[in-house]
């Protein structure tokens, strides 16, 4: 069977396909007989398999393209449940767009398997590596994160505590974001890579709108805890200030090609046990801030902090896990800037061309500019992260951490101080100077 255009797989189709590539079959020493393929859906436009034999295994995963346009009970399908389930016609799941209708090329294959490319050889430990990749038929077949591996997301509703968590995220983040950097490469170099990752503009322009736009809007797609945050949620669209900030953070997102960020770098994109930690589902990827990717993950762990009070029962309060959580989130900051300059002071004399050896050689200047870029860095973190905690509260497609909460007014009672927060992040960040006095401040507002 010839593979020589796009066809969806199904299972019958994909045992072929496996045969027709070598560098699938190889992984299961040829042997068919024995061979075991569970669909599963991961929650967007893709088809996933997992395929084991006695001799490998791995993750077929196959990219779709559809422009559908969305009912209101169809769109309620697709993002307002906290599962996210795939939604199938005929085994061909429909879009899950924003608007009337949204293109969703299966172009983001590619960007995805150059991202796990790219991000494994730099951060090889975090990455799971990439055997296949077929452009056509967009598929990707990468290594299979075996059980115990866990949606770092289900285990934080699950109050587990993860020890290497911060250790594993801020290498990755340290690594794949200063390496692909002007810190460490040309301006040719960098420019060439900016170019190939424009293509990814769809999904760009869906981050563009459910993050920047839509929260701060009367949108027939946001959503909130009704009737209990509605006021919040009008609140938000009357805040001029709050509105004037995330005009800067888009600017920054759609403008400044800073480094190949993830793109989408929350608890869900992440697979966790106690011992390892792997960053999965790039296809969001692009050049832009840093602060990006570090601000989602961060961000993603303060509404875990404040989801925990809605998961607490008599056995278990959750104070101790609580605790854990904004131990996280500081070291993950403190253990990045520590990386990430590291990094920097090693190769301040390398070929990296956004501050010439020949003019910043000067110790003294040296620290100055990297004292000011890491301020900066900081004050992009907390806004972006900011700005991803409000759409996930007031906007489309929240998370498990809260809706997993049966009572609607103890789960707004738990969304409330997490909107308070972001909106005073979002505002304020450039007053605050150090991750401690973050923790403080969300400390301070539960």
């Amino acid at each position: 069977m010839a593979f020589t255009e796009f066809r969806p797989l199904d299972e019958k189709c994909l045992v072929e396909y496996i045969k027709a590539t070598p560098a699938l079959s190889d992984k299961i020493g040829n042997n068919f007989d024995d061979l075991k393929i569970k669909e599963v859906g991961d929650g967007n436009l893709n088809f996933v398999y997992i395929v084991v034999s006695p001799a490998g295994s791995f993750v077929i995963k196959q990219f779709d393209q559809l422009i559908v346009e969305l009912s209101n009970s169809l769109f309620k399908i697709a993002f307002f449940s906290y599962e996210v389930k795939c939604v199938y016609g005929q085994a061909i799941p429909y879009i899950r767009c924003i608007g009337e209708s949204w293109p969703m090329t299966k172009e983001r294959a590619y960007f995805e398997a150059l991202t796990l490319r790219e991000h494994g050889r730099l951060s090889p430990e975090n990455v799971p590596e990439v055997y296949h990749f077929d452009r056509i038929m967009s598929v990707i077949g990468m290594r299979y994160l075996e059980p115990p591996h866990i949606i770092l997301r289900k285990g934080l509703v699950a109050g587990i505590e993860y020890p290497l968590l911060a250790e594993h995220i801020s290498d990755y983040m340290a690594k794949t974001l200063y390496h692909t950097s002007l810190l460490y490469r040309t301006t040719t170099e960098h420019k060439h890579n900016v170019a190939e990752f424009c293509g990814n503009v769809e999904l760009c322009r869906l981050t563009e709108q459910v993050v920047f736009s839509d929260p701060y809007k009367v949108s027939e797609y946001n959503r909130c805890t009704s009737p209990y945050l509605d006021r919040d949620a009008e609140a938000v669209r009357e805040d001029n200030i709050l509105k004037l900030e995330v005009a800067e953070l888009k600017s920054k997102f759609c403008e400044r090609a800073q480094a190949l960020v993830h793109g989408d770098l929350h608890t869900g994109s992440i697979m966790v046990t106690r011992e390892s930690t792997q960053v999965i589902d790039p296809e969001f990827a692009f050049y832009g801030p840093m602060g990006f990717d570090i601000g989602a993950f961060i961000g993603n762990l303060i509404l875990a902090f404040y989801a925990q009070d809605g998961h607490a029962d008599q056995g278990n309060d959750r104070k101790t896990y609580k605790e854990w959580i904004l131990r996280t989130i500081k070291e993950t900051w403190s253990l990045f800037y520590k990386k990430f300059t590291a990094l920097w002071d090693e190769h301040k004399d390398g070929s990296g061309e956004a501050y010439l050896p020949g003019i910043y050689n000067n110790p003294e200047l040296h620290q100055l500019v990297q004292r000011k870029y890491m301020q900066d860095l900081f004050h992009d973190t907390l806004g972006f992260g900011a700005a991803k905690m409000i759409r996930r509260i007031v906007g489309v497609a929240h998370v498990e951490d809260f809706e997993s909460i049966p009572d609607a007014s103890k789960r707004a009672q738990c969304e409330r101080p997490a909107l308070d927060l972001a909106k005073m992040l979002l505002k304020e960040r450039r007053k605050f100077q150090s991750i401690d006095e973050v923790v403080s401040a969300i400390q301070q507002l539960q």
